[in-house]
């Protein structure tokens, strides 16, 4: 059985059912506070907290798990080797000394009697008492060679060669200068410079300086102004080159010799 459909009635609204009315808005109102309470406030959050958790974890790892794991030792490097010093060997003490030998006995010296020092009289007083002739020093003759010898000084020279030296001609040496062993030679023989009559008038003086060549038989041969006075020179050389001079031996053998001399010119008055 079929049930028949029943239609609904369509609800109609009429003018007197009206729609609520929206609510009013509140009405403003004016709060005083600081700028904190006026802002929302956030939440408190766990990341903090968490993140230094984690990381604190993480560093523990790093450090626990390779000390709890099993590790293997570093094999040993071959370069390492132990070695064993051998003690040093201690050289055994030198032997002692042998002993001094036995000193030889020494001869004791039988003592002699000795002159006596004090003068003693003699017995007899004798006649006649010798002269003593004195040392022969070989210094020439007293009051010259009679008849006099070539080259020689009138009353001779004490030191003087007897009989002038050989005629022989010596080798030619070089002269020598004076000093050390070759001692200045005696002047035998002075002659006196002649003023010039062009310095004396005027009245100049002073020292000239000349070097000479003495032969070995004790003469002049040569002569230089070392140090000048123009009006006196050639009056100083004139009167050098007559000066003779006693040899000078060297080693017991004559040689020329090379001294300087002086000669010095004074105005008197």
């Amino acid at each position: 059985m079929s049930t028949p459909a029943v239609a609904e009635a369509p609800s109609v609204i009429t003018e007197n059912e009206s729609t609520p009315a929206p609510p009013a808005p509140p009405a403003p109102t004016l709060t005083l506070g600081t700028l904190d309470t006026l802002l929302p406030r956030p939440r408190r959050s766990l990341t903090t907290p968490l993140s230094v958790l984690l990381h604190a974890a993480g560093l523990a790892a790093v450090i626990l798990v390779p000390l709890l794991g099993p590790a293997e030792l570093p094999e040993a490097s071959p370069a390492v080797r132990a070695f064993f010093a051998e003690p040093l060997a201690i050289a055994p003490p030198p032997p002692p000394p042998p002993p001094p030998a036995k000193a030889a006995p020494v001869a004791k010296a039988v003592p002699r009697p000795s002159a006596p020092t004090s003068f003693t009289a003699p017995v007899e007083t004798p006649e006649t008492v010798p002269m003593d002739g004195g040392l022969d020093l070989g210094l020439g003759i007293e009051g010259g060679v009679p008849g006099g010898v070539e080259g020689g000084v009138e009353g001779g020279v004490v030191g003087g060669v007897i009989g002038g030296l050989p005629a022989v001609a010596a080798p030619a040496v070089a002269p020598v200068r004076v000093g050390g062993e070759v001692k200045e030679p005696r002047k035998l023989k002075h002659v006196a410079p002649e003023y010039p009559w062009l310095a004396l008038q005027a009245r100049v003086r002073g020292v000239v300086i000349l070097e000479v060549q003495i032969s070995p038989q004790g003469r002049v041969t040569h002569a230089e102004v070392v140090r000048s006075v123009p009006l006196l020179d050639q009056a100083a050389l004139d009167a050098v080159r007559q000066w003779v001079y006693t040899p000078t031996l060297l080693r017991g053998v004559p040689v020329p010799i090379l001294m300087h001399v002086t000669v010095t010119f004074n105005l008197v008055g």
